[in-house]
């Protein structure tokens, strides 16, 4: 995980069949989130969106470092 996406946990998730997701975007803040879902809500009425809070443990960032 790159160091702009520790800095935005809440992300747009677009859900897809077989249980799938796909992070659509990444926000900083959940309003900016939830403004965004309305719009992509808006523009493609059979995609199914929702919001997570996608935070950065400390502990997997310190396993990757070795």
């Amino acid at each position: 995980m790159t160091y702009i996406d520790r800095l935005s946990p809440w992300c747009l998730v677009r859900l897809q069949a077989n249980m799938q997701h796909e992070i659509v975007a990444r926000f900083r803040r959940r309003n900016d989130a939830e403004a965004h879902l309305q719009v992509m809500q808006r523009l493609s009425a059979d995609g199914k969106y929702t919001i997570i809070f996608n935070p950065v443990i400390e502990e997997q960032i310190s396993d990757r470092k070795g």
